[in-house]
């Protein structure tokens, strides 16, 4: 693991990979280090942020050094079935890219546990990695101005969810009504890094 800087009161560790990331972030939730008040990962980084003023960024960084990390059954996970109809506009489009019938693409997509790898973008949007590659397919070269709220899209080797209606240049293969996020929840977020994902056709 490598360390370093995230500004004035946050640290960054660089991992090996997705599943490093998300054992670091377990750790560091379960060391629970007075003056933390944030762990957020990356695809293969760790982002820890602290409380300005209240923590020693270098003793911080070595405890963080030491500490071990969990086996991946260590911790508990959450697992998301979420109803999805596969009628996207770019559904043949993922289709003919891949070679495959837009049955088949739509049985490959449905298939797959995928694994939160992290929210960005927008408030609750889930990155999810686990994307049968035979159906990667890159971004749309020109973005829409407006993506629905729902939508599900591929872009890449990722797949997402839109939890808002936005701009947004990936491929929308189908929709779900699930709310991903409320800000009236708590959390406001149905999803969470490391959690599981299974999408089922309706």
């Amino acid at each position: 693991m490598r360390l370093r800087p995230g500004g004035d009161h946050a640290l960054l560790c660089e991992v090996a990979d997705l599943d490093a990331a998300h054992r670091l972030r377990a750790a560091i939730a379960e060391a629970a280090y007075p003056g933390v008040i944030d762990v957020v990962p990356g695809w293969r980084t760790v982002l820890v942020v602290t409380q300005p003023g209240s923590v020693d960024l270098a003793a911080l960084a070595r405890h963080l050094s030491d500490l071990a990390l969990p086996a991946v059954d260590a911790y508990e996970v959450t697992t998301h079935v979420v109803p999805v109809h596969y009628d996207g506009p770019d559904l043949p489009v993922v289709a003919e890219h891949s070679g495959l019938s837009v049955e088949e693409v739509v049985r490959r997509h449905a298939a797959v546990t995928y694994t939160v790898a992290f929210l960005g973008f927008q408030p609750g949007f889930p990155y999810l990695a686990g994307l049968d590659v035979s159906i990667a397919t890159p971004r749309k070269d020109s973005p829409r101005t407006a993506v629905p709220t729902g939508a599900v899209g591929i872009a890449g080797d990722v797949t997402g969810i839109y939890p808002r209606s936005s701009p947004g240049g990936w491929q929308l293969i189908g929709h779900t009504d699930v709310t991903l996020f409320d800000v009236t929840a708590t959390p406001a977020a149905l999803l969470a890094p490391g959690d599981l994902v299974q999408f089922e056709v309706v």
